[in-house]
């Protein structure tokens, strides 16, 4: 973790365009809870979340930090005067993901906290806060590590999402046990039973935790090549 690579990670997040999609996602999902709570009942109004919020606008928020703190860097070529410089290439990683990963839970999964508990249930509520928590990080974490592959990071994990996670988690049931969205409501699930529980609560900690380090050090490691050819 190197402090002044996050402050410039963070200043790069916070002085791009993508920072305002990043605060209207969770600004239009509160206000569309609020709304349906305020026309109908707080029940209707949290079947939002899981069913909206939770799979897309959380993720959406993850693909928009990870992409914003790596992938401009990338594409201009840029990354390659910070590699210059004598940091380690997995401190590199982890400051870039910890700034990416506090987006990601302040754009993504704290306004689902908010949304919730308009809705008037704080154990439900709690419950999908921690599971999107769960899932924040994981997502930024492989968001990261797809930046520093591809130059279409955002379309490439758009892809991911809305296919693989989307459709394909919609259709087959066995895709919950590879669904980084799926793991963290089952952890959540232990909070409140309202929560799915789509896959075994061991295997859900297990695949967050390896696919966050590996989705880390794989960037990291994505970046000391970075080194050896000069340029991308």
């Amino acid at each position: 973790m190197n402090a002044t690579i996050a402050k410039l990670a963070a200043q790069a997040l916070l002085g791009r365009r993508r920072f305002i999609l990043l605060l209207a996602f969770p600004v239009l999902l509160i206000g569309l809870v609020a709304l349906v709570a305020a026309l109908t009942d707080g029940d209707a109004a949290f079947q939002i979340l899981p069913g909206l919020g939770y799979p897309l606008v959380l993720p959406l928020v993850a693909i928009l930090a990870a992409s914003s703190v790596l992938g401009p860097e990338v594409d201009d070529g840029s990354i390659v005067y910070l590699l210059s410089k004598p940091v380690s290439r997995h401190g590199i990683a982890t400051s870039k993901w910890v700034v990416a990963l506090g987006a990601t839970l302040v754009a993504g999964a704290l306004p689902i906290l908010v949304a919730a508990l308009v809705t008037g249930d704080t154990t439900r509520a709690f419950a999908l806060f921690v599971g999107a928590a769960v899932a924040g990080t994981t997502y930024s974490a492989l968001f990261l590590a797809v930046s520093a592959v591809t130059r279409h990071a955002v379309i490439a994990s758009l892809m991911f999402v809305l296919i693989w996670e989307g459709l394909l988690g919609n259709l087959f049931s066995g895709v919950a046990w590879l669904s980084v969205g799926q793991w963290g409501l089952r952890i959540g699930h232990e909070i409140s039973s309202e929560l799915p529980d789509p896959a075994n609560l061991p295997w859900a900690i297990a695949a967050s935790v390896v696919v966050t380090v590996a989705g880390v050090f794989f960037a990291g490691d994505r970046l000391r090549s970075f080194t050896l050819r000069g340029e991308d």
